[in-house]
C-alpha cells in the first residue's frame, strides 16, 4: 500500500529573529538536511508525496482552547520586540511572524497522514514537520512547540474515524508532558515516553516524569513513563526497553493506530540527549511498531538538532516504513545498569494495570555478571560491563558511512510446489544431471539417508539454491519446502551450508519435533532455539528448548521474553526458521513471528516448512517477508501458570551470560 512523506516547504520559513542561545537549535535546516538526504538515498522518490495543509480553527479545538489558538495567529503581525516579549512569557519558546502558519502546517500535516494511512491510501507515513509539538500544552506553548501535533492527530483519528486505541510512542529524548497533560485521563490513548530525567534534573524537571506518572482516574495505566537517570543510552537500552516494557502493554492494549513522536535527539551526536544509539536502531524501532494495529503507523518528526543524526536516522525511519529490512545493529548488546534499573521501576509502577507484567516477577541479578557458561568457558559475544557509557560526540566515520543498504532487486524467493504459490526457482537447473548444482546437492545429502528420494534431493536443491542467492546477497529471504520425513536432515544441511558460505552467526528457531543436529559443533557460531520441545531446558548458551505456549499471551511472552533477546544479544547474519512435524503454530502467530525475526540479519531470514503445508501458512509467510504487516492476533489472553514458569526458570538459566534477558536489575536494599 505504500509509505507516505508529508512536507510543505513553507515550514522552513519560521525562525529566531533575535539572540536566544537555548532557542537557537530549532532552525529551519532541520528539514531540510533530513529531505536532502532521504533524495540523495532515493528514499523520497519510492514515498507518495503529499503537501501538508493547515489544520483548521476547529481541528486545532480539539486539545487547544479557543484562547490560545487566538493568541497565537496574532503573533502573525507583531513586530519583532513584541515577538521577543510574547515569547518570554513561555519556557523556551521563540515566535515569527510565520509561526501560526508553519505549526497550522504542521498540525495539518499529521492530520493528513492520518487520513491517508486510515482510509487504505497508505499502509504507514512520515510527516516532516516544524515546529514540534509534543510539549504544548492546552493553553501554553512549550519548549519550542506551538501546537501539539500528535495530540491533535490522535483527537481527530477519534473523533473522524472512530478510533477507540489508539497507541502513542514518544521516542524524543525530552518528555512529552504536553502529550501527557492532555491524554492522562483517557483510557483509550497509551502513551509511553523515554526521556532523559536524570533524577529530575533535566529540562522540563518535571516530578510527573517519573516512572511513578501512570495517568489518572479512567487513564490510570495509560501513561508510561521510562526516565533515563544517566546519559549514554545506546542501542541495547532502547531495543531492551521495546521488548521487556513498551511491546508487552502495546500487544495487551491492541491499537488500532500508532503515532510516533518521532524525535532523533534521542540520537547519537545530538546535544541535547547526549545519547549512544546510532541510526540504524531507529529502524529497528520501527519495525518493532509495524507488527502492531496492522502496521498502520504514523510518525511524525519531533526534536533533533544534529543535523547529520537527524538525517541519517530520518533515512532510516522512512526506509524502514517503505518495507526494507532494518540494517543490522552496531555494538555489543548490553543493556547498562541504569537502563535495567530504569526499566524495572516502570514495569513495576504498571503492573498493577496490565495483565501482561503481572505474573511476571522481576529477578534481580547481580551487578557483577559471572562469566561462566554452561558448556564450561566465557562467552565469545558477550563481554562489557554494567555502567552506561559516557556520552561522547558522534564519530565522523559513524555518520558519514552508514549503514543503509539498499535492498536486493529480489525480495522474497518461494520454492514450493503448491500450486497456487509462484515457483521462482528453475527446476532444471536443480535436476539436470551432472549440473554443478545437483552434484553439490547430492554431496550434501549423501550422509543423510531421509535425502536419498528424488522429491527430498530435489526439495534441497532448491533449498540450496535459494540459499546460496541469500546468502550472495541476490534475494533477501525465502521460503522452501521439504517432505516431513526429511525436515530433520534438510534442517541440518541448511545449518551447515549456511555456516560454510558466509554466515558466521546463525540462528536457528525450530519449532516442534525437530532435534538440534548432533554433529553441530559447538563453537557459538549457532544459536539453536526449539519451541516445541518437551520441557523448558537451558542445555548450553547456545542450546535452548521451551514448550509451545498454549495461550496467546503465553506466545507472546516468549517471543518478546525470550526469542528476541536472545536473538538481539546474539547478533546473527543469517535466520533459519524451520515448522517441522508437529510445530502447532496457527497462521497468524507463524507470520508474527518471522515478522520480528526479520528484524535481525538485516531480514536474511530463511523459513523451511513441510511440503504438505497449507498454501495460506505459506501465503502468510511470504507477505511478512515481503515487509508486510502480520495480521492482528487480537487483544491477548493471560499467559498460563505453565508457560510463566517455564519462561522465567530459562530466564534464570541465561540471564548471566545473555543481558538482553534482563527485565530488571538488582538494587540495593535502602
Amino acid at each position: 500500500m505504500g509509505t507516505a512523506l508529508v512536507y510543505h516547504e513553507d515550514m522552513t520559513a519560521t525562525r529566531l529573529l533575535w539572540d536566544d542561545p537555548e532557542c537557537e537549535i530549532e532552525r529551519p535546516e532541520r528539514l531540510t538536511a533530513a529531505l536532502d538526504r532521504l533524495r540523495q538515498r532515493g528514499l523520497e522518490q519510492r514515498c507518495l508525496r503529499l503537501s501538508a495543509r493547515e489544520a483548521s480553527k476547529e481541528e486545532l479545538g480539539l486539545v487547544h482552547s479557543p484562547e490560545y489558538v487566538s493568541l497565537v495567529r496574532k503573533t502573525q503581525v507583531l513586530g519583532e520586540e513584541e515577538l521577543q516579549v510574547l515569547s518570554g512569557q513561555f519556557d523556551a519558546i521563540y515566535f515569527h511572524p510565520s509561526t501560526f502558519h508553519c505549526a497550522r502546517l504542521a498540525a495539518g500535516a499529521g492530520l493528513q497522514l492520518v487520513d491517508a494511512v486510515l482510509t487504505g491510501a497508505v499502509q504507514n507515513g512520515l510527516a516532516l514537520v516544524r515546529p514540534p509539538g509534543h510539549h504544548s500544552q492546552r493553553a501554553a506553548a512549550n519548549g519550542f512547540c506551538v501546537f501539539n501535533n500528535v495530540a491533535i492527530a490522535a483527537a481527530y483519528a477519534k473523533q473522524k474515524h472512530g478510533l477507540h486505541r489508539i497507541l502513542i510512542v514518544d521516542w524524543d529524548v525530552h518528555h512529552g508532558q504536553g502529550i501527557q497533560y492532555l491524554f492522562e485521563d483517557d483510557p483509550s490513548v497509551l502513551y509511553f515516553s523515554w526521556h532523559r530525567y536524570e533524577h529530575g534534573r533535566f529540562w522540563p524537571f518535571l516530578r510527573e516524569s517519573d516512572a511513578d506518572a501512570v495517568g489518572r482516574g479512567q487513564g490510570l495505566g495509560f501513561t508510561v513513563n521510562l526516565p533515563w537517570n544517566q546519559v549514554g543510552m545506546g542501542n541495547a537500552d532502547y531495543v531492551a526497553a521495546f521488548l521487556h516494557l513498551l511491546l508487552p502493554l502495546a500487544f495487551e492494549f491492541d491499537p488500532e493506530l500508532v503515532l510516533v513522536s518521532a524525535g532523533f535527539d534521542s540520537a547519537i551526536g545530538d546535544p541535547e540527549g547526549q545519547m549512544q544509539a546510532t541510526p540504524e536502531c531507529f529502524a529497528h524501532l520501527t519495525h518493532l511498531l509495524q507488527v502492531l494495529a496492522g502496521g498502520r503507523v504514523c510518525a511524525m518528526l519531533e526534536g533533533g538538532y544534529h543535523l547529520e543524526s537527524l538525517a541519517e536516522s530520518v533515512c532510516m525511519t522512512v526506509q524502514t516504513l517503505l518495507g526494507d529490512p532494518a540494517p543490522p545493529l552496531s555494538g555489543l548488546m548490553v543493556p547498562c545498569q541504569s537502563a535495567l534499573e530504569s526499566i524495572q521501576s516502570a514495569r513495576a509502577a504498571q503492573a498493577p494495570y496490565w495483565k501482561s507484567l503481572q505474573l511476571q516477577d522481576v529477578t534481580p541479578v547481580p551487578t557483577s555478571p559471572s562469566t561462566h557458561s554452561p558448556e564450561g568457558r566465557p562467552p565469545p559475544l558477550l563481554p562489557g560491563g554494567p555502567m552506561c557509557k559516557a556520552a561522547v560526540p558522534a564519530p565522523s566515520s559513524l555518520l558519514d558511512q552508514p549503514c543503509l543498504c539498499p535492498a536486493p532487486s529480489v525480495r522474497t524467493t518461494v520454492a514450493l510446489t503448491a500450486p497456487d504459490i509462484t515457483l521462482v526457482l528453475p527446476p532444471d537447473v536443480i535436476q539436470q544431471e551432472g549440473s554443478a548444482l545437483r552434484e553439490e546437492t547430492e554431496a550434501w545429502a549423501r550422509p543423510h539417508e531421509s535425502l536419498a528420494r528424488e522429491e527430498a534431493l530435489t526439495a534441497l536443491g532448491k533449498l540450496l539454491y535459494l540459499l546460496d542467492g541469500m546468502l550472495d546477497g541476490q534475494v533477501n529471504s525465502g521460503i522452501a519446502a521439504t517432505p516431513a520425513s526429511a525436515a530433520a536432515a534438510t534442517l541440518d544441511v541448511a545449518i551447515q551450508r549456511g555456516l560454510s558460505h558466509g554466515a558466521q552467526r546463525l540462528l536457528c528457531v525450530a519449532l516442534g519435533q525437530l532435534d538440534r543436529p548432533p554433529d553441530l559443533a559447538h563453537d557459538g557460531r549457532t544459536l539453536w532455539l526449539n519451541i516445541g520441545g518437551k520441557e523448558a531446558a537451558a542445555l548450553s548458551m547456545f542450546h535452548v528448548s521451551t514448550p509451545l505456549p498454549v495461550m496467546t499471551g503465553g506466545f507472546l511472552s516468549c517471543i518478546l521474553g525470550l526469542v528476541l533477546p536472545l536473538a538481539y544479544g546474539f547478533q546473527p547474519d543469517l535466520v533459519l526458521v524451520a515448522l517441522g512435524p508437529g510445530h502447532g503454530l496457527q497462521g497468524p502467530h507463524a507470520a508474527l513471528l518471522a515478522a520480528m525475526l526479520r528484524g535481525l540479519a538485516g531480514g536474511r531470514v530463511l523459513a523451511l516448512l513441510e511440503e504438505d503445508s497449507t498454501p495460506q501458512l505459506a501465503g502468510i509467510l511470504a507477505r511478512v517477508l515481503r515487509g508486510e504487516a502480520p495480521p492482528s492476533l487480537g487483544p491477548s489472553s493471560v499467559a498460563s501458570p505453565e508457560d510463566v514458569q517455564a519462561l522465567m526458570y530459562l530466564r534464570g538459566q541465561l540471564e548471566p551470560q545473555w543481558k538482553m534477558l534482563q527485565v530488571g536489575a538488582f538494587m540495593p536494599q535502602k
